[in-house]
Parts: C-alpha cells; sequence; structure tokens
C-alpha cells in the first residue's frame, strides 16, 4: 500500500493496516497540511517518496515496491492519490472532473450537473460581487470560505455588507492550511438546520457507511467563525439516518468516489439534506479503541479491509454500524484571549469524570493558547462514554464548568482549584 500525507493518524493507518500484513510506503505530497502536517517519520514504513510534482516518477518508485493501491489520509492528498491510482491503473476515483474532490466550488457544480439539493453558490475574488449577489439573490445570512481549505478554516458567517467586506478581505490576505494563497473566495446561502458527517468507505462503487454523527458547533459572535463544541453519533434506526445515508450514496456517486474512505458533511434542511462539503479521505479519528468499543470497528479498520482483504469487506452490510454505547466527543474550548495549555495535573478533574474515556491535547504543555474560533485552535478533545446519557450530559456540563473557571488560566493556583497537590 502506499499513503499519501499521513500526518498525525500514522500510528492508526499502519496499525489498521499491519494487522492484515500490508506493508505500507509513503508518499509526501509538495503542499502538506500545516496545521496537521508533521516531519515524515519512516518507522513503520518500508520506504518514504517525495512527490516533487512528476506524477509519473512517482508512480514508477511505487511500481518498484509493487505497489497495489494508494489511499488518501490527508485533505492535501486527495488529489495526488486520484492521479496516482489512474497512472498505476490501480482501483481509484474517477477522473472526469479532478477538481472536484478538494475544490468546493466545482464539488457545489457536481452536485448541480447530478441533479442533486446544492447550496447556492458564488465563486469570486471580488468582495462587492459577492454583496452584490448576497443581496439579490441569496440573501443574508452568507457563508464565505476559502475553496480549498479544511476544518473551520476562515469559515465565517456574514449578516451585512460590512461583514462580507470584512470577512472576504482576511480570507484573500490568508492562506489556506496548505500554505497556498487563497486567490478568490466562496460565498454560499446559509443552509438552516442540523448538521451531520457521515463516514464511508467505497470499493468499486460500492458504498459502506460506517458512522452518522451529529455536529453541535457554536457560532463565535465576536468574529462570526464557527467553533465544534461536541459530536454524537445517530442511531441507524433513527428516521433521519436513511436520507442522511441515500443522499451521501448520491453525493459519492456524483463526486465519482469510488474507492477509498469519504467524510461528508450534510446540513438536514427542511427541504431535506443539503451537502455542506465532502472529503475523499478518511474523517478525524483520535480514539480508536473508544470507537470500537462503541461500534464494535471503526472507519480506519474498515478502509483497511477493503484494500488488503476486499472479498471479506464486500461481505460486509452496507448500512451505518449499530451503536453499542452511548458516546460524545467533546472538543475543548479556551474562551479567553491569552490562555495556557494545561498540564497534565491540571487535567486530571476532567479525567476524574465518571464517563471520561479517552483525552487527546494538541499543542504542548504551557505553550500560550489563543482564544479558539476554529478547529486549528481547539485544545484538543474528549471522549465521554456511558451507557447513561444523562452522566454524559452531567459530565460535559462539569467539563465546560472547568474550562470557564481555571483550566486554561495556567499556573499553581488552578492546580490548587482542581484538588490536585501543587
Amino acid at each position: 500500500m502506499a499513503i499519501v500525507d499521513v500526518n498525525s493518524a500514522k500510528s492508526q493507518v499502519l496499525a489498521a493496516l499491519q494487522q492484515h500484513g500490508t506493508e505500507c510506503v509513503h508518499v509526501q505530497s509538495p503542499d502538506p497540511d500545516v496545521v496537521l502536517g508533521q516531519p515524515f517519520d519512516p518507522e513503520g514504513f518500508v520506504g518514504g517518496i517525495q512527490h516533487t510534482g512528476d506524477v509519473g516518477a512517482t508512480a514508477s518508485a511505487l511500481r518498484d515496491y509493487g505497489v497495489s493501491c494508494v489511499i488518501a489520509i490527508g485533505e492535501s492528498g486527495v488529489e495526488l492519490v486520484a492521479q496516482l491510482n489512474a497512472e498505476l491503473g490501480t482501483p481509484g476515483n474517477g477522473l472526469s472532473r479532478p477538481n472536484c474532490r478538494r475544490n468546493k466550488y466545482e464539488m457545489i457544480l457536481a452536485l448541480r450537473d447530478a441533479g442533486l439539493a446544492h447550496a447556492a453558490s458564488i465563486l469570486s475574488p471580488d468582495a462587492d460581487e459577492v454583496i452584490e449577489w448576497a443581496e439579490t439573490t441569496a440573501g443574508y445570512p452568507v457563508v464565505l470560505k476559502p475553496v480549498a481549505s479544511c476544518g473551520t478554516d476562515n469559515v465565517v458567517a456574514c449578516a451585512s455588507r460590512e461583514q462580507v467586506r470584512a470577512a472576504h478581505k482576511k480570507i484573500m490576505a490568508s492562506t489556506d492550511r496548505f500554505g497556498k494563497a487563497n486567490k478568490t473566495v466562496l460565498a454560499q446561502g446559509f443552509l438552516e438546520g442540523d448538521e451531520y458527517y457521515v463516514n464511508t468507505v467505497s470499493r468499486n462503487g460500492r458504498h459502506h457507511v460506517v458512522d452518522i454523527w451529529r455536529y453541535y458547533k457554536r457560532r463565535d459572535l465576536a468574529s462570526g467563525s464557527f467553533v465544534y463544541d461536541y459530536d454524537e453519533p445517530l442511531a441507524p434506526q433513527d428516521p433521519d439516518s436513511e436520507k442522511l445515508v441515500a443522499y451521501t450514496r448520491q453525493v459519492l456517486d456524483a463526486l465519482e468516489i469510488r474507492n477509498g474512505a469519504a467524510h461528508a458533511e450534510v446540513m438536514l434542511t427542511d427541504s431535506g439534506p443539503v451537502l455542506v462539503e465532502c472529503a475523499a479521505r478518511p474523517g478525524g479519528a483520535h480514539a480508536p479503541d473508544v470507537l470500537r468499543r462503541c461500534f464494535g470497528t471503526y472507519q480506519m479498520d474498515l478502509l483497511a479491509l477493503s484494500v488488503a482483504k476486499p472479498d471479506e469487506f464486500d461481505r460486509l452490510p452496507t448500512g451505518a454500524l449499530p451503536l453499542l454505547r452511548g458516546v460524545r466527543s467533546v472538543s475543548l474550548i479556551n474562551p479567553k484571549d491569552d490562555g495556557v495549555v494545561p498540564s497534565h495535573e491540571l487535567m486530571a478533574e476532567i479525567r476524574a469524570l465518571p464517563s471520561h474515556a479517552y483525552t487527546s491535547m494538541w499543542h504542548p504543555e504551557a505553550r500560550r493558547l489563543p482564544r479558539t474560533v476554529d478547529a486549528a485552535t481547539a485544545p484538543g478533545l474528549v471522549y465521554l462514554v456511558s451507557d447513561d446519557p444523562a452522566e454524559i450530559l452531567a459530565d460535559y456540563q462539569k467539563l465546560r464548568q472547568i474550562e470557564g473557571d481555571y483550566l486554561y488560566d495556567g499556573g499553581s493556583r488552578e492546580v490548587r482549584a482542581a484538588g490536585v497537590p501543587a
């Protein structure tokens, strides 16, 4: 197997593939995610290749390793993976619209041409053109974002021409998460409803749904940006599950995602599901053991199975996995303009919560931490797992109280406040 831009998911990917005896070669794209990107660590891989732009040369190097498939783990590798699979003749995704799985405007056009519900959209480097479109066509609020970034990078809801102008200027003056200058801005009509994400694994155009989660986000009133609050899974038997699954399968077909993992974000509006965006790579999974406890398996395991033992994968049911235990994935939120990443000792009270199952901190201890305004500025996440929904709710509320009271202040006072000896 060849893996493009493994980033911080290295241990998960290797563990999932190596349980089937699959050896892995790593390919580094020219523009990895600057937030998640890390220096390549060769341990666990049989080799590593730095792609410099010549698809033929990289494919030739992969042939020398006997690679039978190439998969994307990071968003930055999505387009390169499709090109390499096409060059190698290995299972991949369609290339009739080669940019539609990264460029969000091309994504909307693919849905439009397939006759699927989609958000009203305009792509423009001119703020005045966006304002005119908002005031004559879409109506406020509108959402502005980079056209090919990921996460909640510079995603801003705007309710006035002044806010549009400010957000447009900020996006155009910045680079995206892959270090590329934003040369235009995507504006979309605001979608009212409940937002979900659907994780899938496909093989030869047959789509297996892994799990469905509902996003709960906060809108930062000062900046208009969106902050992840928590996610909870939707049971397969929920009436909304069937609508989301049927629509997501159509989206995958429209985007020619035929092989590999996908992570589709879908708004369930009054008129039905509407795509926010769809990534042709796995969703973020920071706690495989927790997900296995709650679902029996998880997306990376099924992705590995699809490429290592395709016949076994094809025999699996294609519907969403049953939910075995209640779970809430809580994004940590620093409410302070100048916070500090809490120490292990300061996190003790959160780890002591009855339903606490896992914590992942994304920055080194004692590092200065800005106020959380998007995914990149979140301190980390916590998984709460219990058979009792009331216990999860109580622990979530306690966690938010700890955050607001002292968690990101730093210093011995906060350690004592947590009941931990200084």
